[in-house]
C-alpha cells in the first residue's frame, strides 16, 4: 500500500491487469453475487430524484423490483445499495438481445436523459473503496467472474488504474490520478528486471 494524500492505494492497482471483456463474461458483474451495487449517500437520494427518468431505459422486472423495495435498499449491515430483482440481478440492469447484461442508468445517461452516469462503486469496478475515519483504502477486488477481464488486460497490457482512470478521476480528481500515475511510473521502474 502506499499513501496518496489522505487515501491509502493497494499497489494491486498497479500490478495487475484489467479490461472488461463483456463478449466472454455477458455483464456478469450486474447479475452475480447476493447484493446489489453499493451506493454512497448521495446517491440515494440522486436515484429518488432521478429514477423518472431512468425507468423508461428498465424493463419490467427491473421497474416492478424498484416499485416493490425502492429506488435503493439498506442492507443489513447499514450499507446502501441497490434493490435486485428476485434475489438475482441490479433491478437497473437491462439484457440486450444476446443477453448481455448493460446499466440501465447508463443507458439514460448515454441517451441524454440524464447528466449521472451511473453509481461510483459501479463505474470504479473493479476497484473498491472503502471510508475510514482517517483516511480511504482504494483497493482491487478479485472476483471469479472476472477471469476474462484479467486474461484481456494482460493481453492489451492495460493496469487497473488505467482501466478505470475516468471513474478514480471522477472520485479523487484530476491532481490525485496524476499522483497516482507518478506513482505508477516509479513502481514500474523500481520492479523493472
Amino acid at each position: 500500500m502506499f499513501q496518496l494524500d489522505n487515501t491509502l492505494v493497494s499497489e494491486a492497482l498497479l500490478e495487475e491487469q484489467f479490461c472488461c471483456d463483456l463478449n466472454a463474461c455477458k455483464g456478469a458483474c450486474c447479475v452475480a453475487g447476493e447484493a446489489g451495487a453499493p451506493l454512497e449517500p448521495n446517491e440515494v437520494s440522486l436515484l429518488e430524484d432521478l429514477y423518472p427518468k431512468i425507468a423508461p431505459f428498465l424493463n419490467d422486472k427491473g421497474r416492478s423490483a424498484i416499485e416493490h423495495h425502492g429506488t435503493s435498499v439498506v442492507a443489513s449491515d447499514g450499507s446502501l445499495e441497490t434493490p435486485l430483482v428476485d434475489g438475482a440481478e441490479c433491478a437497473y440492469t437491462t439484457f440486450d438481445n444476446r443477453g448481455v447484461a448493460h446499466c440501465g442508468i447508463e443507458q439514460a445517461h448515454n441517451a441524454g436523459a440524464i447528466d449521472w452516469q451511473k453509481p461510483m462503486s459501479c463505474h470504479l469496478y473493479p476497484v473498491r473503496v472503502q471510508h475510514y475515519s482517517a483516511f480511504t483504502a482504494v483497493n482491487y477486488h478479485r472476483w471469479q467472474i472476472c477471469e476474462a477481464a484479467c486474461d484481456f488486460g494482460a493481453k492489451n497490457k492495460v493496469p487497473v488504474y488505467r482501466f478505470v482512470k475516468d471513474a478514480l478521476v471522477r472520485k479523487f480528481g484530476q491532481k490525485w490520478f496524476e499522483a497516482l500515475e507518478k506513482t505508477a511510473r516509479s513502481f514500474k521502474d523500481q520492479t523493472k528486471p
